[in-house]
């Protein structure tokens, strides 16, 4: 196989306390990296805010890119830019910037390091129907990781035509693909009765 796939569901996630709320640790890489030592290439997470203002936490050299899941937030970054976002509305920003947060929200992060590019998207799924995503394909680079969040589900993601997994709100399935060339068609079904959200997330590196 090309590729590896990893579930790691919610209950199997880290959470932890901080100035403003909670953040949980969806995935990082390497496995081994620590957020504290800031030794990963990239990492994917979910915070809960809970106070009406408050100051990211500076990582130099760390470009980041925020999704609001739940609430609005405006994102002021000093001398740069600043931001009103809604739900599934995203920015993207370096993490040396001082930047100030304003409301109260559930969000999806990613952070890249130097040297690795990456994108989100917010995929609706109609209930009963599907979303087939574009052949992954990681021609002309060394490595590539697609993630897919569910935001509310259940979802089943059928993998290369063969492998079906299907994940519950909180949950987060990672591909990893080292192979060049690499061409792995993916479908999210929804089965239920309501509609269903996923986050994904591209990694290149």
């Amino acid at each position: 196989m090309p590729y590896s796939i990893q579930l790691i569901r919610k209950n199997d996630q880290t959470t932890n306390e901080w100035s403003g709320g909670f953040t949980t640790e969806l995935a990082i890489y390497p496995q081994e990296a620590n957020y504290i030592e800031r030794n990963f290439k990239w990492r994917m997470s979910s915070a809960l805010v809970e106070i009406e203002e408050s100051v990211f936490t500076l990582l130099p050299d760390i470009n980041r890119l925020i999704m609001v899941i739940d609430g609005e937030i405006t994102l002021q970054h000093e001398g740069h830019h600043h931001v009103h976002l809604k739900p599934y509305e995203q920015d993207r920003f370096s993490g040396g910037w001082t930047t100030r947060s304003f409301g109260k929200v559930r969000d999806f992060n990613l952070m890249l390091s130097e040297g690795c590019s990456g994108n989100i998207e917010a995929i609706t799924v109609e209930r009963g129907s599907y979303h087939e995503i574009a052949n992954l394909n990681n021609r002309g680079v060394r490595q590539m990781a697609e993630a897919f969040y569910c935001i509310n589900g259940p979802v089943h993601i059928t993998i290369d035509d063969l492998e079906e997994i299907v994940i519950e709100e909180g949950d987060l399935i990672l591909l990893h693909s080292e192979q060049l060339g690499t061409s792995i068609p993916i479908k999210l079904f929804n089965r239920a009765q309501v509609e269903a959200n996923v986050i994904r997330a591209s990694v290149i590196f």
